[in-house]
């Protein structure tokens, strides 16, 4: 049965090192679309030899970038992949089951996590991301730091297939990520007037580390899961922990808008693993 043609849109900023993985497993793409924001490695080079559309744009901050991406795409259908994230094998078929005469505006793919020196296990809980949509029915959302894809309509998950997220090899490069992202969301939670950080900054992080490593059983992973449990708790700590230190520092005002975009667009702008 023929399927829904789909575009495979990739955002880059020196993704050399896991751009050929990200492209070579995702080759049944009717169309890829590449946005650079500049690399100066061989990013734009890897692109093109797939056969790739490539365009450079300065960038902002993410969810708009993205969306610009996808805005150059052809087809209507999008598989909206980071340039560090690899699909697992097997999803193929799924995906192209999926777009035989698809009712639901959007699917969910179940995401594994680089853990240092391994991978997230299979059998541990894996979030699903919505990276396969409908674009007449959906777009990017503005919601800073971790910006996502929205639609409307119904949404599925498609549990037999997933894909793997490179972004962290190391403990370091886990950790200056907390830091920058962390950053972003306080001037979000200013601009919103959030409050009350010292409650959340003392119950959360213990929940968090149960939740995670527990329910979510990434104990499967060993040490690996351990420490990404640890510094998840982390995370959550350092977000409200800011909040805290801002609220005491000066009065509670929304920052300028030129001041938050810059704070924003440095925790998710999209870049090289090896910094």
């Amino acid at each position: 049965m023929a399927r829904e043609k789909f575009s495979l849109v990739i955002i880059t900023y020196n993704n050399a090192d896991t751009l050929e993985q990200c492209l070579a497993a995702a080759n049944f793409a009717d169309e890829i679309v590449v946005l650079d924001s500049g690399s100066n490695d061989a990013t734009v080079e890897i692109a093109k030899r797939h056969g790739a559309t490539v365009a450079t744009h300065s960038f902002d901050d993410y969810g708009p970038q993205k969306q610009r991406a996808i805005d150059m795409a052809s087809h209507d259908w999008i598989l909206n992949l980071d340039a560090d994230e690899i699909l697992s094998p097997g999803t193929r078929a799924v995906i192209e089951h999926a777009l035989e005469n698809p009712d639901a505006a959007g699917f969910r793919l179940p995401r594994r996590e680089r853990m240092f020196w391994s991978v997230q296990h299979p059998w541990s809980h894996r979030n699903g991301h919505l990276r396969l949509f409908d674009r007449r029915r959906g777009r990017m959302n503005a919601v800073p730091v971790h910006a996502a894809i929205e639609v409307h309509g119904p949404v599925e998950t498609l549990t037999r297939a997933d894909f793997v997220n490179m972004g962290d090899d190391d403990i370091a490069a886990r950790v200056a990520k907390i830091n920058r992202y962390s950053s972003g969301m306080v001037a979000d939670k200013l601009a919103r007037r959030q409050r009350f950080s010292g409650p959340m900054m003392l119950v959360y992080p213990p929940i968090f580390f149960v939740r995670q490593y527990i329910f979510k059983r990434y104990f499967l992973s060993g040490w690996a899961g351990f420490i990404a449990s640890v510094l998840g708790s982390f995370y959550v700590f350092l977000k409200y922990a800011k909040l805290h230190e801002a609220h005491r520092r000066a009065p509670v005002h929304p920052p300028e808008p030129a001041a938050q975009r810059d704070a924003l667009g440095a925790a998710r702008r999209p870049s090289s693993r090896r910094g």
